[in-house]
């Protein structure tokens, strides 16, 4: 599927980052004091990390994608700046057919989607465990 610059651009209510990136931002987001971070929601797996909150409290660092709803088709969460050449609505169907109602986060660029359904508020200590060694975690 193409994307294209969007003429307006999405309020943004999460920031993802993959790989490198996904480290970047749990370490960017550990150094938020406790309102802010306590204010946050997230979900992480190995090379991935989403934040959502209110767009004045994400935190950014270089390669951050930031994603935003689109009114016609509030069960995706896509990147801000970037719309898909199909009909926005249209691809929402397509991708949360069987997947029930779980909001799921689009990352064109990666063609990965990442479920955001059980994203849970942020805690200091869990993210500090997600950025740990593996080593250390085992």
């Amino acid at each position: 599927m193409r994307w294209r610059p969007r003429a307006l651009p999405l309020e943004p209510v999460a920031v993802v980052g993959l790989g490198a990136v996904a480290r970047a931002l749990g370490a960017r987001a550990a150094r938020a004091d406790d309102a802010t971070l306590g204010a946050w929601s997230g979900v992480a797996g190995p090379d991935v990390l989403v934040l959502l909150g209110d767009a004045a409290s994400l935190p950014w660092v270089e390669g951050v994608v930031y994603l935003g709803k689109d009114p016609l088709a509030p069960g995706l969460l896509l990147p801000c700046a970037l719309e898909p050449e199909v009909a926005v609505s249209l691809l929402e169907h397509a991708l949360l057919a069987g997947q029930g109602d779980s909001p799921l986060a689009v990352l064109p660029a990666a063609g990965q989607l990442v479920p955001v359904g059980a994203a849970q508020r942020v805690v200091r200590a869990s993210l500090m465990a997600w950025l740990a060694p593996a080593e250390e975690k085992v």
